[in-house]
């Protein structure tokens, strides 16, 4: 299996130094067709719902405690869960992880108790049950967990997960219609992850 460095390598040699080089679109650019793009939803929104208080709605660039995620999102749900055991969806697990990451791609856990709640599981065997899908992301390589005291997962680091189910699916063990569905809304969105 060639690694991340090795490919980065091959692929820096393979280059044709001699093809014209096209500039990516400048800030400026990236802007204005934004600005294009945002106008015109806005006048469909206005259209459909009438003009509306900027306080009933949740704006990200105004409001705090929000969190970047991929919009494939769904999509990679329904496949991790495919990948999980049977009837033990690893899906609320993984996304209170994400909801809590920074751009370090890492954090730390002080309670398992409050991301067993926040993941969906009550009772005596919360933790527990958290504890054993936690496992299992691990186990399928999702993500890595470090020790710290007593917590087995006191440290988690979360890997790209395009990279880990495009690694299932060279494997065969990925539905290929959803892996198709995937690639072409990864696609859609301008996520050259899975190419």
């Amino acid at each position: 299996m060639t690694t991340l460095k090795e490919a980065s390598a091959v692929s820096a040699t393979a280059v044709n130094l001699s093809a014209p080089v096209i500039a990516p679109p400048n800030k400026k650019q990236t802007a204005k067709k934004n600005s294009r793009h945002q106008k015109k939803k806005l006048a469909l929104r206005d259209q459909l719902w009438g003009k509306l208080s900027e306080e009933l709605l949740w704006e990200r660039n105004s409001h705090d405690g929000y969190t970047t995620i991929p919009r494939t999102l769904p999509i990679m749900f329904q496949i991790m869960d495919d990948l999980a055991d049977k009837g033990r969806p690893i899906s609320s697990t993984y996304f209170t992880l994400w909801a809590r990451v920074f751009d370090e791609s890492y954090i730390e856990i002080k309670s398992c108790d409050d991301l067993a709640f926040e993941s969906g599981f009550s009772g005596q065997r919360a933790v527990s049950t958290w504890k054993q899908r936690m496992k299992k992301l691990v186990e399928l390589g999702f993500i890595d967990a470090k020790s710290g005291g007593t917590n087995e997962f006191s440290y988690v680091l979360i890997f790209n997960p395009y990279n880990v189910i495009k690694k299932f699916n060279e494997l065969s063990e990925v539905q290929e219609g959803k892996y198709n569905a995937l690639f072409a809304r990864a696609l859609d969105v301008g996520a050259g992850d899975l190419t």
